[in-house]
């Protein structure tokens, strides 16, 4: 049976929702259950987790993030359990909810509840569900076989690695291919559960200082790099000090060394001009005007973002930290791969340095998407490069002789990454490597020996190339 890095049966216990249903409490389990169960039918079908969950009823939302998410974390194991249990698939309803409960009960250790409760909640949902009707005693013979049989069943899953591993077999062999040496710490990173991480305002404090702050809020924390905090335990983050003021955001370890290293040697006094290409939902721009206040540089940053939702999402980010100041910040909504569509809104000059984060399979953040796995084909990854080239060579031509790009993507395959920079630096003589990290490979802790650490800590798979234009 593989390792267990999830939690113990205590700790998930903490953050799972309460089984009762009782005015002021939390809702019923077989509730949680049967929306958990709607909710992985909706990811089978397409949908993200984003989606999925802002459709959900807010009352029981927290809950069913909690299992839907450790449920798409286990959900090889339990779909090949349930194919142990009836060979024949039941229909789509039933099946989502047998494999809810089985991804839950699996492993007893790390169930939220007793495993006795866990299934007899399961068949109280199939009984209410309209969708499931006339299926409530078939559910219950699958599940009570399971707790009769779980060790035998689970041995004899052993043997599959989509079940094993809990990730689709495609996936698990292109990292054989790509990480000959790490592929087995990368998946059992993506199946941890991931800390929530914060990026301290440069210009607004100190990490230390904010540390301190936690610590007078009985706010468990450890530093994380060089202005990142990693909580013990997440919190809404209204709950946070400092949050309404601008003094924290939410961003992972690894994603927080994309602003240092496009910003490093800059002239402080010189006013230069700075893309973010790829903007939303404005994490890296802020964090770039954040570094340009801290040190009283006299630097304006354009942020592109196709979609426009999401690039009100950037025009939020920015005011929540006070930073949408139009001398110094500029959001487009604009395909950064079509300069010609937004080039003059951005001043018809050349950039002194650009940031390219490119879209992605996201194959390096499954531990805080893990619907994202499930979603995904292995097609998608030479559509995406393809896309990725296609915004590499469109933006080259806009950075100032002297100039840096900074080309990053949350992805672990390498034809995302290194493949895609080498061939990149091939076809253009007037680029140069600068260090940079290259491929940082998700790390769940201290425990993850095959894995470097590269300075960021715990953190999500990211990759980072600095290329400089001669």
């Amino acid at each position: 049976m593989q390792p267990s890095s999830r939690p113990s049966y205590a700790a998930a216990r903490e953050s799972a929702p309460a089984a009762g249903d009782h005015a002021g409490h939390a809702p019923a389990l077989w509730r949680l259950l049967q929306a958990s169960a709607a909710a992985l039918q909706a990811v089978r079908a397409g949908q993200s987790t984003t989606r999925v969950l802002e459709h959900t009823d807010a009352p029981l939302r927290p809950g069913v993030r909690a299992l839907l998410f450790q449920t798409l974390r286990q959900l090889g194991r339990a779909q090949a359990l349930r194919t142990q249990l009836a060979q024949r698939a039941p229909a789509p309803a039933v099946d989502a909810l047998l494999c809810t409960a089985l991804a839950l009960v699996w492993d007893a250790q790390a169930a939220p509840y007793p495993p006795h409760t866990l299934v007899s909640q399961a068949v109280e949902a199939a009984k209410r569900s309209p969708a499931m009707r006339g299926q409530s005693g078939f559910v219950n013979a699958c599940l009570r076989r399971f707790l009769r049989d779980g060790a035998a069943l689970v041995q004899a899953t052993d043997a599959d690695p989509v079940a094993r591993w809990n990730h689709p077999a495609w996936w698990i062999e292109r990292l054989r291919s790509d990480w000959p040496q790490q592929w087995q710490d990368i998946l059992r990173a993506n199946n941890a559960q991931p800390p929530m991480v914060l990026r301290v305002a440069v210009h607004r404090g100190t990490q230390q200082r904010y540390l301190q702050r936690l610590q007078d809020a009985g706010i468990a924390a450890d530093a994380v790099g060089s202005s990142g905090v990693a909580l013990h335990r997440p919190l809404p983050v209204t709950q946070l000090p400092g949050w309404n003021e601008g003094v924290v955001s939410v961003q992972d370890g690894a994603a927080q060394l994309a602003a240092p290293l496009l910003l490093q040697g800059l002239d402080a006094q010189r006013p230069l001009r700075l893309l973010d290409a790829c903007a939303a939902p404005g994490g890296k721009t802020a964090h770039l005007l954040e570094c340009a206040v801290a040190q009283g540089a006299p630097w304006h940053v354009t942020a592109l973002e196709v979609d426009p939702q999401r690039a009100r999402r950037i025009d939020q980010t920015l005011q929540r930290l006070g930073l949408l100041d139009p001398a110094r910040a500029q959001v487009l909504v604009a395909d950064a791969g079509q300069p010609r569509q937004w080039f003059p809104q951005a001043g018809n000059q050349l950039f002194d340095a650009i940031l390219l984060d490119a879209p992605c399979t996201a194959s390096g953040i499954v531990r805080r998407h893990p619907d994202v796995r499930w979603l995904r084909r292995e097609s998608d990854i030479a559509q995406l490069a393809a896309q990725q080239e296609r915004l590499l060579e469109a933006l080259w031509p806009l950075l100032a002789p002297g100039g840096r790009l900074l080309y990053c993507t949350c992805s672990v395959f390498r034809s995302e990454g290194s493949d895609q920079v080498q061939a990149f630096v091939a076809r253009h003589t007037d680029a140069r490597m600068l260090p940079s990290p290259g491929h940082l490979l998700p790390r769940s802790g201290p425990a993850d020996a095959g894995v470097p650490d590269n300075g960021a800590g715990e953190h999500d798979g990211f990759f980072y190339a600095l290329l400089h234009k001669g």
